[in-house]
């Protein structure tokens, strides 16, 4: 087991690639070999040290995935420094509370414009002492330092490595290794503590089947708790970690990196899935034909791959054919060599899993939280359940409280959060950490989410109605982006609707109406009435008082920047509702 993070690293350079990390320098990704990786976060330790910088001690990351954001973590790691992740999306005054709160002494950040946010807010932050900017930067302020100039190109000396060696011994399983803020839909973000342990044992017990034959993509912040662990179980099992070159970025880099395996959150997925069919619809009718023919012989062998039982011949003879000239080519897009994908951090929308299942590309759902390191529960490619969250992963237990709430026990979970008693209480009781969420258990052991216990709506009627799942439903229209369902203290449901602006303009421009502005177009009858209808057509199923009955459509994506979502991409549903509440009175007047 990698008792700490420092053992961790010390374990990952030993399979001594020379492609342990692939990083793009001037166009093309490149390798940077184990042993390189080893002297820089060996130089980067020594660097700490002489400053006085060491066990216990906190330094903050702003930057966005990149090698050089490894690199210092593992320095921290095996130096027993508190690293303190921040999204590099957050605005100025977001990362004054985080570093104020956190008591950060020093900040590595990626570039020039986060180092401008810092310049902004040091002044209010007496205890940061300075700042290293991963990027060539020319400053006169002694208190910053290039990521360059601290690592050097000489090679570490025999003592140096001992004295290494012994500094990655000395930490200790049950010691501190990050505090991480939670993206706080709800309110104040909740500096969650993570010891060496929490992180070591849900790279122990993930039970992922990773080699050194692997190469990953990492795109998800690595600010987030779950990219980061499966970066760390990557290293740890001998893959290659390549680092995209932003989130835009990231088509590019599948196609040139060829990965076989990656971490992603709903959104993306159903970003894919939408230019698939935006590219569909644009194709010819033969083409469209051989397409829906092909997803439609893949989702008939769906049920005997999902028990891995052989096909009967002519399913079989079919599915060669529709893999040959369609799904081959759709994976082809992804890399083409992609084993599966984990998705987490929210639910995965049933039909975008039954389409990326169908053409043969493998979605395994995942569930956990950063305050259990994160992952509880995983669905394996081997043994896939549609709909759940999978079985619990190794040495953790779970229980579903009276009220339907999942309770969590196990060697991830949290020691609690940082300077709030108060709140550790709320969430670790008895020795069960309380996730917020309402589940359930199968016969078979697999988990499956409801919807989170504070998001529970209350209609003016007593009924209660979970968002989620409706949520879920409506995305299922391929007019519908974003959307959040409102219901609390009213007559009935209703939606706010983020419309997929491509599929729309196409179809206003069809019915001959305007689209030169987008807040007009958004409030035309008929463009209402059109999304209305699809979303009571795919909700047909749901009980009488789930139903939505009006929507109002929305001219803008939501944002980060307008704290609407998180960074990971989860609506901040106060946030929305406080923004948009008089398209809401409009609803309801």
């Amino acid at each position: 087991m990698p008792e700490t993070l420092a053992r961790l690293f010390r374990h990952a350079v030993s399979y001594d690639k020379p492609d342990m990390i692939l990083t793009k320098v001037d166009g093309a990704y490149q390798p940077i070999a184990s042993s390189e990786v080893y002297r820089r976060v060996a130089r980067l330790h020594f660097e700490l040290k002489n400053v006085e910088i060491g066990a216990g001690d906190h330094c903050a990351l702003l930057s966005e995935n990149r090698w050089e954001w490894a690199v210092a973590d593992f320095a921290m790691m095996s130096s027993g420094v508190v690293s303190v992740p921040i999204y590099p999306t957050l605005p100025a005054e977001q990362i004054h509370y985080l570093l104020e709160h956190s008591e950060a002494r020093v900040i590595f950040v990626s570039n020039e414009d986060q180092l401008k946010k810092i310049l902004g807010i040091w002044e209010r932050l007496p205890l940061l002492e300075g700042v290293v900017i991963f990027d060539d930067y020319e400053s006169e302020d002694e208190r910053i330092v290039t990521f360059g100039r601290l690592l050097g190109e000489e090679p570490l000396t025999a003592e140096e490595r001992e004295e290494f060696e012994q500094a990655m011994s000395a930490v200790q399983p049950e010691d501190l290794a990050s505090i991480i803020y939670t993206s706080g839909t709800t309110g104040t973000p909740k500096g969650v503590m993570l010891t060496h342990s929490n992180f070591g044992s849900n790279v122990r017990d993930n039970g992922l089947d990773i080699s050194e034959d692997d190469t990953a993509l990492s795109f998800l912040p690595l600010s987030h708790v779950a990219e980061r662990m499966a970066d760390y179980a990557f290293y740890y099992d001998g893959a290659a970690v390549a680092y995209a070159e932003s989130i835009d970025a990231v088509p590019k880099n599948l196609m040139e990196v060829k990965p076989t395996v990656a971490v992603g959150v709903p959104r993306f997925f159903e970003k894919v899935h939408d230019r698939v069919q935006a590219s569909v619809a644009e194709a010819s009718g033969f083409r469209q034909s051989l397409f829906h023919w092909a997803v439609g012989v893949g989702k008939a062998t769906a049920p005997y791959r999902l028990k891995n039982e052989a096909l009967p011949a002519g399913l079989g003879l079919k599915w060669k054919i529709a893999d040959r000239l369609v799904c081959s080519k759709l994976r082809g897009r992804l890399g083409g060599r992609i084993r599966f994908f984990l998705s987490g951090a929210a639910p995965l929308p049933r039909h975008i899993a039954d389409f990326f299942f169908a053409v043969g590309i493998t979605i395994c759902e995942a569930y956990g939280l950063t305050e259990t390191s994160p992952v509880i529960s995983l669905n394996y490619p081997d043994s896939l359940r549609f709909g759940t969250v999978g079985k619990l992963i190794k040495n953790v237990t779970v229980k579903i409280a009276d009220d339907g709430e999942i309770l969590v026990r196990g060697p991830n979970v949290m020691l609690g959060y940082y300077k709030d008693e108060e709140k550790t209480a709320e969430a670790l009781q008895d020795g069960w950490f309380h996730t917020g969420d309402i589940g359930k258990l199968d016969k078979d052991g697999y988990l499956s989410i409801t919807d989170r216990k504070k998001d529970l709506l209350k209609t003016s009627g007593g009924k209660y109605i979970a968002p989620q799942p409706i949520e879920n439903q409506i995305k299922m229209s391929a007019f519908v982006g974003m959307v959040v369902v409102i219901a609390e203290g009213r007559k009935f449901p209703s939606a706010l609707i983020v419309p997929d602006f491509d599929k729309l303009l196409s179809y206003a421009k069809e019915q001959g109406i305007d689209t030169s502005n987008r807040g007009v177009l958004v409030r035309h009858t008929k463009i209402v009435s059109m999304i209305e209808s699809e979303v009571g057509s795919v909700c047909q199923g749901l009980a009488r008082h789930e139903q939505v009955k009006k929507v109002a459509v929305l001219e803008e994506e939501f944002s980060i920047e307008r704290g609407e979502i998180t960074p990971t991409l989860k609506v901040k549903r106060r946030e929305v509702e406080k923004r948009y509440s008089d398209r809401i009175n409009e609803i309801y007047s």
